[in-house]
């Protein structure tokens, strides 16, 4: 028989491929978001403006969430398992792929792509602005690549591989709870007047939970190399170089191994809402980034997913069999 998370993760993965991710108002991560807002709403009613108070109070809503994420989860499932074994099975698989965004990923970079290929720069732009938070109306061909690729590359971790380990380690509940993190840092973990404190337990929660994952990522990324042609030495050196080079503690693994990989610059200043932030570069730039790198990066983000499901099932089955506990 073949150990349960396996087949999880195999068929999230599967239906991931085969339909994508479904848009709609009933999409957990988009309950999840709803959720969150209605906390914001609360917060700004309240007008509080002693920082450790709101530091307290983004705390409460950010444990609320992700316990309700988790607990929710963890009922649905517990009761579909009581009603029918299969049931629960299917339940929790269709859950989990609601929770890895391969194919999303990549149809929102590749659509940047086929408007380049096409020398739409102003449809590249407009595509662009969809999946990064950088102003676009001013990017070159190059700069559009460039976002794009990065964008492949960072959500690699959480978008993929993370909710892949969690899974793993919790099934859909676990899962569910990450994303919930991770939904919570996108809406609040900026630091400016209005979530300096707010946001900032939430920001922290999301760095640390995916301290692992990030790294984890990276060295898929470094082993894909292998499948899809790309350059793995430069890939492992530019990883080793400028891992570090980035405010937040994870985001430039995956981004550094991609840089290497496809001999990009990555990183640099970018403008944000019309003010100019500065980051270091990442990556050497032996090559001009052309709408090429945005293929290359999706090929290197699948090959990386790919390796996950089949480490990660391995690795549970040959667990659960060392257990005695080998079953579906």
């Amino acid at each position: 028989m073949i150990y349960k998370t396996a087949c999880i993760l195999a068929a999230a993965f599967l239906i991931d491929c085969a339909i994508g991710d479904p848009q709609n108002q009933l999409h957990p991560i988009r309950l999840i978001g709803n959720g969150v807002t209605t906390g914001v709403n609360i917060y700004k009613k309240l007008k509080i403006k002693r920082p450790a108070i709101q530091f307290a109070a983004g705390a409460v809503l950010t444990l609320l969430t992700v316990g309700l994420s988790y607990t929710v989860t963890w009922l649905a499932a517990r009761g579909l398992y009581n009603i029918n074994y299969w049931l629960g099975l299917a339940a929790e698989a269709l859950i989990c792929y609601f929770l890895i965004a391969p194919r999303a990923l990549r149809d929102e970079s590749m659509k940047v792509y086929r408007a380049l290929d096409a020398g739409d720069i102003e449809g590249a732009k407009k595509n662009l602005s969809f999946i990064v938070g950088r102003d676009t109306q001013n990017l070159s061909v190059s700069g559009i690549v460039k976002a794009a690729v990065e964008t492949v590359a960072e959500n690699l971790s959480d978008g993929v591989i993370a909710p892949l380990l969690f899974i793993c380690a919790g099934g859909a509940p676990l899962g569910m709870a990450y994303k919930a993190v991770n939904t919570l840092d996108s809406m609040l973990g900026y630091r400016n007047g209005e979530y300096e404190y707010f946001g900032k337990f939430a920001a922290r929660l999301d760095d640390a939970v995916n301290i692992i994952p990030a790294r984890f990522s990276a060295l898929l990324m470094i082993t894909g190399c292998v499948f899809t042609g790309t350059n793995a030495k430069e890939a492992a050196r530019i990883y080793v170089r400028d891992r570090y080079k980035h405010k937040s503690p994870n985001s430039a693994h995956t981004e550094s191994v991609c840089a290497g990989a496809l001999g990009l610059r990555l990183g640099g200043d970018n403008y944000y809402n019309g003010v100019l932030v500065r980051k270091p570069a990442i990556g050497d730039g032996a090559n001009e980034p052309a709408p090429e790198h945005i293929r290359a990066a999706n090929r290197l983000m699948y090959a990386a997913t790919i390796i996950a499901v089949i480490l990660l099932s391995a690795g549970g089955a040959a667990l659960a069999f060392a257990r005695g506990q080998c079953r579906v």
